[in-house]
């Protein structure tokens, strides 16, 4: 799962929410910096999307991209 784009600008704008992600995943800005630039799955640890959750006031659907890739077929 990724984020969406919007969150991922929020978060790069915001210094309370960065200083919490960081505190919540034990990283250092460079790490989030990278992680916010891949839009790493590290961020949709329970830890980060509970903070994320707090600072934005959204619900999961509202920050996690849908999945839109379907699973490979099995062929017979």
């Amino acid at each position: 799962m990724k984020l969406k784009k919007i969150i991922l600008m929020a978060i790069k704008g915001d210094k309370n929410i960065r200083r919490r992600l960081k505190e919540a995943l034990s990283i250092s800005e460079p790490t989030l910096y990278r992680l916010l630039t891949q839009n790493d799955d590290d961020l949709t640890k329970a830890a980060a999307l509970q903070v994320i959750r707090e600072e934005l006031k959204l619900e999961d659907s509202e920050i996690l991209e849908e999945n839109s890739e379907e699973p490979a077929k099995i062929q017979s």
